[in-house]
């Protein structure tokens, strides 16, 4: 630990890309914010029913997130070996999944709303402004993706501050239309979570535009759009083989995350909008482990793409260390919220009391949160490490967490703080797991192939 601190380089490289995407992450996660207390200062029913319809789209983000992080880690490498041609293949075939993907879910949206809001509800209120939500954030959906697609090479390609920017600034834009089509302002009629809605289309259109412009800017890698319809094998065959655990493991966590999203709203009204609070303050102290696994799996592939595998294995375990120090800094600061965010919102007696008992079982969870996030996401990620998480999730969420939940449930009758607790077992079950397959050093690798 004496000499954790010394290396000036390691932490300049690591601050400067750490705080741009943790402060894009915290963006992002504002949005959600603004929903969740605009909406609640309205009525509970629609914030409670955006948060179950936004669960459609946060599906939809485990596939995209395995794409796009599959690309992040071939092109962190590649560039560590400066091979701009390579980072412009892995950007076209991110671009063809995510396409794929993101209309599939676009349309599912539009067409069948009602059946999808089904999922996660049983109140028909709930359901019917879910779908109404969902009709018109679905347009959004298929521009998520492409615009992350951008994003993720302008990060890995050194440009991480013009990557935040856009999304900042479309955050920024959300959160002012968010206010302005949910209350009605400007003589423009309230819309509710209808206005939610337009809102996101609206900047994600921004988003997009703004990023596609920066693409073509001098300085900045500029697209082959040819490489979208094109295949190249050995290329191919290495991204399916990082995408492929990520999309298991997206698939898992996402899925099982939702499952906990279904159990807790059908435990009424009160547990869904308590629970809504809750995520919402969970993804917002998220933002800097988020940050930190970014920038770390980008620090660690470029020295792992370099030929440097003992630099990037000192990389991995300083930052491995660093994990638990924000998992412990975040706990204190969960506490330290909890009775301002529970009295903010405009909840029922027995939603706040829910809140305040999820709040403080959501404190300890952080550390298993942050330490897996860096250490899985980040670290084993850099080196191709991928089918570890799939494993992990496999036992931890999906033959213990999801499985307790349910039994507490729908068959014990636990109460529901107790039922939330369950859906926290699986992060902080894990760390031992963690620990023991991070010191084998598997993720020490060169993914690149030479010319």
């Amino acid at each position: 630990m004496g000499n954790i601190f010394k290396d000036k380089a390691f932490y300049n490289k690591l601050i400067r890309l750490t705080l741009p995407i943790a402060f894009q992450s915290l963006m992002l996660a504002a949005v959600a914010a603004a929903d969740a207390v605009m909406l609640g200062r309205i009525e509970q029913n629609q914030m409670a029913a955006v948060s179950l319809a936004t669960q459609i789209q946060f599906v939809q983000n485990m596939v995209l997130t395995a794409a796009t992080a599959a690309g992040a880690i071939l092109g962190a490498q590649y560039y560590g070996r400066k091979d701009t041609d390579t980072i412009n293949k892995v950007f076209g075939m991110m671009v063809r999944v995510v396409g794929i993907v993101s209309i599939l879910t676009a349309a599912g949206c539009l067409l069948i709303p009602e059946l999808l809001m089904n999922i996660f509800a049983h109140d028909p209120e709930l359901i019917r402004i879910g779908a109404s939500y969902l009709r018109i954030a679905g347009w959004s959906y298929f521009l998520t993706g492409i615009c992350e697609c951008y994003l993720v090479i302008m990060r890995v390609t050194n440009h991480v501050n013009r990557s935040a920017l856009i999304s900042t600034c479309a955050v920024v834009i959300n959160i002012i239309l968010n206010s302005v089509f949910i209350f009605g302002l400007f003589g423009i009629p309230a819309m509710g979570a209808n206005g939610a809605a337009l809102a996101t289309l609206i900047s994600r259109i921004i988003e997009l535009a703004w990023a596609v412009t920066s693409a073509h800017q001098k300085g900045f890698l500029h697209p082959n759009y040819l490489y979208i319809f094109t295949f190249f094998s050995s290329l191919e065959k290495d991204f399916i083989k990082i995408a492929l655990p990520l999309l298991g493991g997206g698939l898992f966590w996402g899925v099982g995350f939702t499952s906990y999203t279904a159990i807790m709203g059908h435990l009424g009204a009160d547990a869904a909008a308590a629970n809504s609070v809750a995520a919402v303050v969970r993804d917002l102290f998220c933002c800097m482990c988020n940050g930190i696994s970014s920038a770390g799996g980008i620090i660690v592939g470029n020295e792992l793409g370099a030929g440097k595998l003992d630099k990037g294995k000192e990389y991995g375990i300083r930052l491995a260390k660093i994990s638990y120090v924000i998992g412990f800094l975040s706990t204190a600061l969960v506490l330290l919220v909890t009775f301002p965010v529970v009295n903010f919102m405009k909840l029922t007696p027995s939603a706040k009391s829910l809140l305040t008992g999820m709040m403080v079982v959501m404190a300890f969870y952080m550390i298993g949160r942050c330490v897996n996030t860096v250490i899985i996401n980040g670290i084993f990620s850099a080196g191709g490490d991928t089918l570890f998480d799939v494993y992990s999730l496999a036992v931890c969420m999906w033959c213990l967490a999801i499985p307790t939940a349910l039994l507490g449930a729908f068959v014990f009758h636990w109460p529901i703080v107790a039922v939330y607790a369950c859906t926290c077992l699986d992060e902080v079950g894990k760390i031992p797991w963690v620990m023991y397959h991070f010191r084998k050093y598997k993720w020490v690798k060169d993914l690149t192939r030479k010319a």
